[in-house]
């Protein structure tokens, strides 16, 4: 019996997430006869958590504060690999965000996939090229989610160095 189960639930507004279950038709018929007796409602004790540990708007300003110490220079690390690698040779453009976990990548058409497929022949796996898109169905085969957060910055630094000479190299394949 397998359940795979996913959500958003780390977004702090308790309700307003969303929650997944993807199983077999007969496991979710069994799931909907046990659950017909529950009643969904609002995580309290989460929402205690929440309120313990932020205590106020200050409180969710000075954390806010303390995430961007630590997820700025990350980005800046990003965003200058893109500035020095990808802007010279025209191949690439992106928004430098001002918040956020993810940076959107948008090379030249048709070449995402290819720059997923060569950084993970070179052991850097990356979300599936198109992943902002519904089913992941990129029209335009251009677009990579860089998500930043996790790594040190130095193994984001070879990380980067790695993407954009992937990026280089879909692009040349792609323009030849």
């Amino acid at each position: 019996m397998v359940y795979e189960f996913t959500s958003t639930s780390k977004v702090t507004f308790s309700g307003a997430g969303l929650a997944v279950l993807a199983a077999s038709e007969g496991n979710v018929k069994f799931l909907l006869r046990q659950m017909s007796v529950q009643t969904l409602g609002y995580d309290k004790i989460n929402q205690l958590r929440h309120v313990k540990f932020l205590k106020s708007v200050d409180g969710i300003q000075a954390h806010m504060r303390r995430q961007a110490a630590l997820l700025k220079p990350k980005f800046d690390c990003v965003v200058g690999y893109l500035q020095r690698e990808i802007t010279p040779r025209d191949i690439g453009w992106w928004h430098t965000p001002n918040g956020g976990y993810f940076i959107a990548f948008a090379g030249l058409p048709n070449t995402a996939k290819r720059c997923v497929e060569l950084c993970a022949e070179a052991s850097l796996l990356l979300t599936p090229a198109g992943a902002p898109f519904p089913y992941g169905k990129d029209p335009e085969d251009n677009t990579i989610r860089i998500a930043p957060s996790y790594p040190d910055i130095p193994s984001l630094a070879s990380a980067m160095q790695l993407f954009c000479i992937a990026a280089r190299m879909a692009a040349l394949e792609s323009l030849s």
